[in-house]
């Protein structure tokens, strides 16, 4: 199963594609799709959109994960967030594939086995899932992190399937 991670954000959308086979996990790619704040918001969803669309065309995925939107201290932010993660899932829904939602904490729990672990254990975290894997920033690690919860859970879920 080819799975595509996705962090999203207005700034910054990072996303990772990895493949499942069993319990094992390899890197394909990742990124980071980058709007210009000085442009508006509609232009920057529709840039989103757009690099979006390029990313799920070049890798096929068969699923989609996205991380699940955290209440800022700044309201503002967090309807701009919540923006961004409505085009992401509608770029998934558009491109026909299964999407799972994530909460950060499920993320961090399914990756380093803490809810509450920083950036710099899931990074090292990725470093051993996925060996060899060049991860260009932190929001693409966030993105592989979440595709790798995803991965988790369809595991799971296919398990209970064949054990019914």
């Amino acid at each position: 199963m080819i799975i595509l991670g996705l962090d999203p954000g207005l700034g910054t959308t990072g996303w990772g594609v990895i493949r499942s086979q069993g319990n094992r996990l390899s890197h394909i790619a990742n990124g980071e799709i980058r709007t210009d704040a000085k442009s508006p918001l509609a232009s920057r969803l529709h840039m989103l959109d757009l690099a979006l669309r390029e990313v799920i065309e070049a890798h096929d995925p068969d699923a989609a994960a996205v991380e699940e939107v955290f209440v800022n201290v700044n309201p503002q932010s967090t309807l701009k967030l919540g923006q961004a993660r409505g085009v992401v899932l509608l770029g998934a829904a558009r491109a026909g594939v299964e999407i799972g939602e994530y909460a950060a904490r499920q993320v961090k729990k399914s990756v380093v086995g803490v809810g509450k672990a920083d950036k710099t254990q899931i990074q090292a975290m990725l470093a051993i899932l996925l060996p060899g894997a060049k991860i260009v920033g932190a929001d693409a690690a966030d993105a592989l992190a979440v595709a790798i919860t995803h991965a988790h859970h369809a595991g799971a879920k296919s398990l209970g399937e064949q054990a019914a």
